[in-house]
């Protein structure tokens, strides 16, 4: 035991060694209110990782005593894993080390009796939330266009994060003013449905995961100090991100023993959309007089350039905290600015970028990243990429947990272990059909609302309930439904999570129908639902090996619930392009990133114009976008863009003006003011690729060298629309269609590639048959088409 005891010493010394004089000041100071402020790049998570091991080797901290909070659970899992190669990986599984959701989840759960939930209450991801919030619309016979769904469950979580209860907006005048003011006075009516209508089906939000916390640790004193014990050293990731519940439920948890840390960089606060409150991170050492500051400011990621490139940006925020991000690493590349004529044009320079240093410099497709601001920017970036068969991901798209069939296997899960969800009630009532309408699903929510019970109460008791007036073979198949549920409820008590989970599948009906569906898409659904029933699997056998462990199929649907898109990345993906917008992006890293849409009124967006703290929240954005990159970076921007179908004239970013001159290579054709750096060649030459200068080496930028900077300026829309021979840089020119014969080679700029088959039609109706290498056969109306004779 002492030997095991002396090896396990000398590997956290070993660890000890590899941290810089900063980080290891943050890891071996643990009492007391502790603040570091991590820069980009600075590897915050390896001292929050050591600092965890520190604690339980040298300090001897029992695991159990040791709260870590983080924004993902991937997060967490990978430093839990990283702790477990230290100390050993079963004391690393007694960590309470999760995101704030899912560590709050875990504590209502033990004491959701005393808010009058039942512990294996549901949680309701958005999509549920949503359709209780439109339910609760629709009964009250409110205008959906007023009441748009997404707009009053936006409001609600905003009350939720300020902790404003049902009641407490109820009494309010300046809250009901406010959404009287916006043409929605019976928000408040709302809330109090919604809120009732969850309480109702046992079931909470993830909002209300923060908001029922602190309700049961203000109003019951013993809970708080029963966790305030157990909680002796609390630790705090991506602080600038936490909202007001989070920032006052950790201040409580912290008042005993005072042990906090927390770690965060408020250059990298972007998401105040979301409810996060940068004051949480700049005020943090007014709320403790004795804190102590580590600051970690030597970048590993990223070049001179890129790093000095942000630090430049950023300066210009006013409210900040005062660091000198550096790095040891090469100077690297110049920041290439890219001015293009169109977003079709930019999203082909970038798709061009990626295929020659794929092919000529042998850069794997995914070392690469785009970063956009809006999602809607991502369409001519595909549509690029599947041009050029370059292989691509986006980030945030549908995840495996939001796939229709896969939720509603869920539902049946969610039924059987709290048959008083109404959402998953509702979602299975009749798949696969049954006979039972939305006529009789109206009279039991009637009934429900007028007894003020579930709909699973009238449903199961409809001998009782005869109020509801339903005909006898609708009662017949209702009751036939409870059957089941209930049969499904009975096995739960005994059977593995795994064989359960597989029974509903078959016993619902579900696998049967999805099977009978023999299309490709059926195929992939029934697919879907086998991947599920692996992962159920997968789960119950990791949590076995827990201490502490939940391997029940509850615990399974808690741990689904609480997914982010962040965690659904998959080894497929490995070799693919990423595209993301810049929110996705923050945590990760990528060789060489692309930064699209570097306009004004898209970033900045036009919505962030109206106050200095929105503006200067769209640059820290845009320097999280620039820190992603470790080796190089592109920042591009068109001259027109299409907005609401219309195609408008743009202008440069300004934040592309606040970037120090020295670390930019500006790529400017010069042989016209309307094409692209590229031209209308496919061929690289040594014309249009960045030129080879270097950033200086010194901390404080040279100003000898003073690129020519040729940001364009706004033109008549017409001017321009006149001088391009078509709106994608891969089209030299169009071919006069009396020059277009069968068994020609041509190239559209949309399909690609193809061979005329047939041609029909005479003068302005003259259309072609063409096989497309890529697309397959498409009829074209020449005069329209834009084709391109190509030779071969």
């Amino acid at each position: 035991m002492s030997t095991l005891r002396l090896q396990k010493n000398t590997c956290v010394q070993d660890y000890i060694k590899q941290l810089n004089p900063s980080q290891r000041e943050a890891v071996v100071n643990t009492e007391g209110p502790v603040m570091v402020i991590a820069g980009a790049g600075s590897g915050k998570t390896r001292v929050l990782t050591y600092r965890i091991a520190y604690l339980m080797d040298e300090k001897k901290v029992d695991p159990f005593n040791i709260l870590s909070l983080t924004f993902t659970n991937k997060a967490a899992k990978e430093m839990k894993e990283r702790i477990g190669k230290i100390v050993g990986g079963n004391e690393a599984k007694n960590l309470w080390m999760g995101t704030f959701h899912s560590v709050f989840a875990k504590i209502l759960r033990f004491e959701a009796d005393k808010l009058g939930f039942p512990s294996n209450f549901t949680i309701y991801d958005a999509e549920d939330a949503r359709k209780v919030i439109a339910n609760v619309i629709k009964e009250k016979n409110l205008d959906k266009e007023v009441y748009k769904v997404k707009s009053v469950a936006s409001r609600i979580s905003s009350f939720k994060n300020a902790l404003i209860t049902p009641k407490e907006y109820l009494r309010s005048p300046e809250l009901q003013e406010n959404d009287a003011a916006a043409r929605m006075p019976m928000m408040g009516d709302i809330y109090r449905a919604y809120a009732e209508r969850c309480f109702r089906s046992g079931a909470m939000d993830f909002d209300d995961l923060l908001l029922y916390t602190f309700i049961l640790l203000r109003k019951f004193p013993d809970v708080l100090a029963k966790y305030q014990d157990r909680f002796r050293y609390i630790m705090v990731d991506e602080y600038q991100d936490t909202n007001h519940a989070q920032y006052l439920i950790v201040k409580s948890l912290a008042n005993r023993y005072g042990n906090i840390c927390v770690v965060g960089d408020d250059a990298q606060s972007i998401y105040a959309f979301r409810g996060a409150n940068i004051r949480n991170i700049l005020n943090y050492q007014r709320d403790y007089e004795d804190v102590r500051v580590f600051k970690l400011e030597q970048n590993y990621r990223s070049t001179k350039t890129i790093v000095g490139a942000a630090n430049s940006l950023i300066k210009k925020n006013k409210e900040q905290l005062d660091k000198n991000v550096w790095t040891d690493n090469s100077d690297g590349e110049q920041i290439v600015i890219n001015k293009t004529v169109s977003d079709t044009d930019e999203a082909s320079y970038v798709a061009r970028t990626i295929f020659e240093k794929n092919m000529q410099e042998h850069i794997p497709f995914s070392d690469f990243a785009i970063l956009y601001r809006t999602n809607a920017q991502s369409r001519a970036m595909e549509e690029s990429f599947r041009r050029r068969n370059i292989p691509y991901r986006i980030y945030g798209g549908l995840s495996f947990y939001q796939r229709k069939e896969v939720k509603d296997l869920l539902a049946y899960v969610r039924l059987t272990i709290n048959s008083n969800d109404e959402e998953a009630f509702r979602r299975v009532i009749n798949y696969p059909k049954r006979g039972i309408g939305d006529t009789t699903l109206e009279k039991i929510t009637v009934a429900a609302n007028a007894n003020g019970v579930s709909v699973w109460e009238i449903c199961s008791n409809l001998g009782y309930y005869q109020s509801v007036g339903l005909n006898k073979p609708t009662t017949v198949k209702i009751q036939d439904f409870v059957t089941k549920i209930q049969s499904f409820k009975a096995l739960a008590k005994e059977a593995e999570a795994f064989d359960l989970a597989t029974h509903i599948a078959k016993t619902s009906g579900l696998l049967r129908e999805l099977s009978q569906d023999k299309t490709p898409e059926g195929i992939s659904r029934t697919e879907n639902i086998q991947e599920l029933l692996n992962s159920v699997k997968e789960f119950t056998e990791n949590q076995k090996e827990i201490e502490d462990g939940n391997p029940s199929l509850s615990g399974f649907m808690e741990d689904v619930a609480l997914l982010t898109d962040s965690d659904n990345t998959t080894d497929e993906d490995n070799e693919k392009v990423s595209l993301m917008t810049i929110h996705l992006a923050k945590g990760l890293e990528f060789p060489i990133v692309f930064i699209v849409g570097m306009e004004e009124s898209l970033f900045p967006s036009m919505m962030a114009m109206s106050s200095r703290a929105d503006l200067e929240e769209e640059r820290r954005l845009f320097y999280v976008a620039l820190t992603r990159a470790e080796k190089e970076a592109y920042l591009t921007y068109a001259q027109m863009r299409y907005r609401w179908g219309k195609l408008i004239d743009c202008e440069p970013s300004r934040f592309l003006q606040e970037i120090d001159e020295s670390f930019l290579n500006i790529n400017t054709p010069d042989f016209s003011p309307f094409t692209g750096a590229y031209g209308d060649s496919d061929e690289p030459s040594a014309s249009r690729r960045p030129s080879p200068r270097r950033a200086p080496t010194s901390s404080a930028p040279s100003r000898s060298r003073q690129p020519q900077r040729t940001m364009p300026q706004r033109k008549n829309l017409r001017k321009i629309e006149s001088s391009l021979p078509s709106a994608n840089s891969d089209s030299v020119a169009d071919t006069n269609p009396s020059d277009i014969n069968v068994g020609d080679r041509v190239k559209h700029q949309r399909f690609g590639h193809g061979k005329i088959k047939e041609m029909e039609g005479a003068g302005p109706n003259k259309k072609a048959v063409i096989q497309f290498d890529n697309v397959g056969e498409k009829k074209l109306l020449l005069k329209f088409a834009k084709l391109e004779k190509v030779s071969g």
